[in-house]
């Protein structure tokens, strides 16, 4: 009976520690999420990577978004993607091709630069993870799993700094093996942006073919 006793409080200690663990995690992200949607914009440097290792796959490369609000234009890899908060526009020099789509919010499949820093608010549970002291910067993980069991993630690890409650690196980890890195090298808020930059000037691509997808 004894035994029992103790089983069933060491059982119970675990699940309070979990859920300890899991209310930490939540309390940081409600943090990052509070100090994102306080910024009038958002100007990223990052570099991107993914690897398989199973498939000798290996890639890295730099990229850079602006984002104000819902609105934003990435460049990654020689593409230029622009959102002016009701089309998606991508611009792709290499092919002089331009694809334009209609986005639509419900589609879970639609998560864009602008919800990077808040898409975890849904679909997701998280707990508390491991620390890292990265260049004298004290580097909190969390990690997120997803609700939905058929889902291609298996789980993303976020990296946040401590200190600034800002996002440092995103670690996705795929069912198939592929593990994709997005580190943030430069992060500069409430910047003077041009007043035309998310806005899609169909003149200034002439040459190229428009595929509107809508």
């Amino acid at each position: 009976m004894k035994k029992i006793s103790i089983l069933i409080l060491a059982i119970m200690s675990v699940f309070s520690i979990n859920a300890q663990n899991s209310d930490k995690a939540k309390k940081l992200l409600n943090e990052v999420s509070a100090k994102v949607k306080s910024y009038d914009n958002m100007v990223i440097d990052f570099k991107y990577s993914l690897e398989n290792a199973s498939e000798n796959v290996s890639q890295e490369t730099r990229g850079d978004v602006s984002i104000n609000g819902e609105k934003y234009v990435l460049n990654l890899m020689g593409t230029t993607q622009l959102f002016d908060g009701k089309k998606i526009y991508t611009i792709i020099p290499e092919d002089q091709e331009i694809n334009i789509s209609t986005y639509v919010e419900e589609d879970e499949n639609n998560i864009t630069p602008s919800k990077m820093f808040t898409f975890y608010e849904d679909g997701y549970t998280y707990k508390w993870d491991i620390a890292q002291d990265i260049k004298g910067r004290k580097i909190q993980y969390i990690n997120l799993t997803p609700i939905d069991s058929n889902a291609d993630v298996k789980n993303i690890l976020l990296g946040i700094d401590s200190e600034t409650k800002h996002i440092y690196n995103l670690i996705q980890t795929q069912e198939n093996g592929t593990k994709i890195t997005i580190t943030v090298k430069s992060f500069k808020t409430n910047q003077p942006l041009a007043k035309n930059l998310f806005s899609f000037g169909e003149d200034r691509y002439k040459d190229y073919y428009i595929n509107r997808m809508d």
